[in-house]
């Protein structure tokens, strides 16, 4: 089987998992634990809501910007795009393109069909839809975002030496834990749904590295689409 149609392959079926496993774990939280899990979100909900203070509330705005679907996305093409023309390569492209899509399509599709209200506190953010909390968009842009640029940098060697490599990789790194606290904090979403946003984020970006970035980012096989870097 040609590289490209295998890696097709793999990229759809994982897509296919993550959407079946996070609409199983909607209902999951809609319907038989709704009671018990929900609960526990709606406290949590209510206890950051009585801890807000101005201050906070400004962090939270600038936090949560990061997240949103026309900031987040365009940056991770635009990172693809100046790594493409750095290393000569396409790959760093075709890694943004289909990680964005794949994105879209868990968290919209997921949404138009799972309705989970949003936590019974005064949300922050206003013009939400009401039942469209889980999971959270916000949460899982950031994660593909900055997992994303990290994964390009580490593949094409671009952050050197090592030193410099640990702070910008742990600087990312915090952009989806302070996108996840932020949303929290303005009760935009339940504890559930931006840790499902983060773990099916991670899982998607790393497989789309893993089929499309180069092999030395030790994330082989990488071969495909296509058996040459360029």
């Amino acid at each position: 089987m040609p590289a490209p149609v295998r890696a097709a392959l793999v990229l759809l079926a994982t897509l296919a998992a993550i959407v079946l496993v996070v609409l199983g774990l909607g209902w999951l939280l809609t319907h038989p634990l709704s009671s018990s899990v929900g609960g526990t979100d709606d406290d949590l909900a209510r206890w950051i809501a009585a801890h807000r203070t101005s201050g906070l509330s400004g962090a939270a705005d600038v936090a949560t910007y990061a997240g949103e679907t026309r900031v987040g996305f365009p940056v991770l093409l635009g990172v693809g795009l100046v790594v493409a023309a750095v290393v000569r390569s396409w790959r760093p492209l075709l890694f943004t393109v289909v990680t964005t899509l794949g994105m879209g399509v868990v968290y919209y599709g997921v949404t138009h069909v799972v309705h989970r209200d949003r936590p019974p506190v005064r949300i922050l953010d206003p013009g939400l839809v009401p039942d469209h909390s889980f999971p959270s968009g916000h949460t899982g842009t950031a994660t593909a975002l900055a997992l994303g640029t990290a994964l390009l940098l580490v593949a094409h060697g671009l952050v050197r030496p090592r030193p410099v490599r640990v702070v910008v990789l742990g600087l990312l790194a915090l952009v989806p834990l302070a996108v996840l606290a932020a949303r929290l904090y303005q009760g935009a979403h339940h504890l559930t749904d931006v840790l499902t946003s983060l773990v099916y984020g991670c899982l998607w970006t790393t497989v789309v590295a893993w089929q499309v970035l180069p092999r030395r980012t030790g994330l082989s096989p990488a071969r495909g689409p296509g058996s040459a870097p360029r």
